[in-house]
């Protein structure tokens, strides 16, 4: 398996696959922190730009827009440079704009820097192409699942901090108008600081990086750059999952863009307090995704591939359903409780649409990852025009709901050929043979005595 992990030890730093397991969330975490870093200072950004209703609707369609398109070309750019430097300079390029917002002082700047931002969401195909890269079949549900899992809990973090961070900035006398400027800087340091730990202490696969591999002329992944994208775009599984990924992945980056504005809007909570709740809903991220890979995992070791798609089906549904019932809440306690619970299902949805893109085609797995993380943005910038286009959030909560309901059919519709559900139970095995190799004492042991 190319020396792929067969378990996921949390406290092991020593192993290739574990060290690029920790250092994808956190990667991801940062980035994830600095793209919506802005989101929950919305209000105040508002007042000081003057911005009108329309405005902020623009601007949050730019936050995902431009990540739909970067996010289908990085996947072949990781098939063709690797992981490693692919993040590495996505991480440094992206902390420019998030800096540089701070010094806009006119609508046009403002949204213009927003929509760059917007392409370090592609740090998530990464995330999932690195992690898919270094672990077996019987745990890549989970590493993927737990990895980007923990990643969007920046997303929840930052809703939480930034106006935290503001606060501060506040209370030591600068005013509000230059208060949330100086705080973007922080998530831009974040990510500089983070490009150079992952440059330092990661490879593209567990057996080294590709320019080394060429050197020793050892095997190498057999697709690369563009031929990558065109075998998964072939495939209408991966529409599928683009568009089930739109329906999970694109209301959670939608809660993200509006959940503060809605808490404070329509229930008259202060921006600390609604940021606390919006909060909750992003750090549901820390066990909710991982928790949709896990039972992928072990519903695959009992029933199959199958059992991958059945899950995605009623977790998507759940998600729908909770999406609607969050709409209708009349108080803010219900709204946060509703919150939750459709959040569970819509994280988990998120897991388990992953859990399922490293079978589609091993052979274009970054275009296959590349497709279906476009569709999640696809289905945040359509979540934002449906926005603007009913006249209130609330409204267009409840229609987002029905959607995403209806879509769960397709992911009934991803389907696997019979040799390829026998190839992948011979893999899994083989990946359950190497875990219980690895586990047995050496030859000898049971005679030794203490």
């Amino acid at each position: 398996m190319d020396g792929r992990a067969t378990r996921i030890e949390l406290l092991n730093f020593s192993t290739i696959p574990m060290r690029a397991f920790h250092m994808t969330w956190m990667a991801f975490f940062v980035c994830f922190f600095a793209w919506f870093a802005v989101a929950p200072l919305m209000p105040l950004i508002r007042e000081d730009l003057g911005l009108t209703k329309d405005q902020i609707a623009n601007i949050n369609i730019a936050a995902v827009c431009v990540t739909i398109l970067v996010r289908l070309i990085i996947g072949p750019l990781c098939d063709r440079f690797g992981a490693r430097l692919t993040y590495t300079w996505l991480l440094a390029l992206g902390a420019v704009p998030v800096v540089a917002i701070a010094f806009a002082h006119t609508y046009e700047a403002f949204l213009f820097w927003r929509l760059c931002i917007g392409a370090i969401g592609a740090s998530f195909v990464i995330t999932q192409f690195h992690t898919s890269s270094m672990f077996a079949p019987n745990v890549v549900g989970a590493a993927n699942a737990t990895t980007a899992g923990w990643g969007n809990a920046g997303g929840g973090a930052t809703q939480a901090v930034m106006p935290l961070v503001v606060t501060a900035l506040l209370a030591l006398g600068l005013e509000k108008s230059l208060g949330w400027r100086v705080a973007m800087i922080v998530p831009g340091l974040l990510m500089l600081a983070m490009a150079v730990a992952y440059y330092r202490c990661t490879k593209d696969t567990p057996n080294g990086n590709l320019r080394e591999l060429t050197e020793r002329k050892a095997s190498l992944p057999p697709s690369k750059g563009w031929a990558s994208f065109r075998a998964a775009a072939r495939d209408y599984r991966v529409w599928m999952l683009f568009i089930t990924y739109a329906a999970c992945f694109g209301v959670e980056l939608t809660i993200h863009n509006l959940a503060a504005v809605y808490f404070v809007d329509h229930f008259s909570l202060s921006l600390t307090t609604a940021g606390v709740y919006v909060g909750c809903f992003g750090l549901l991220a820390l066990f909710a995704r991982a928790l949709g890979g896990i039972a992928s995992d072990r519903l695959a070791h009992r029933r199959g591939l199958e059992a991958r798609v059945t899950l995605l089906f009623v977790l998507i549904l759940a998600e729908g359903v909770g999406l609607i019932a969050f709409s209708q809440m009349p108080t803010a306690g219900s709204a946060l409780v509703a919150l939750l619970i459709f959040g569970l299902f819509t994280h988990m949805a998120c897991g388990s649409t992953y859990s399922l893109v490293p079978f589609i085609n091993r052979k274009a797995l970054g275009g296959v990852a590349g497709i279906v993380g476009a569709g999640g943005n696809v289905g945040a910038v359509a979540a934002g025009f449906l926005v603007k286009g009913t006249g209130t959030i609330q409204y267009a909560l409840f229609l987002l709901g029905a959607i995403v309901a209806a879509t769960a059919v397709c992911a009934l519709a991803v389907r696997f050929t019979r040799e390829q559900k026998l190839e992948e139970r011979r893999l899994y095995e083989d990946a359950l043979s190497a875990r219980a190799l690895a586990d047995a004492p050496p030859r000898g042991a049971d005679a030794v005595t203490p």
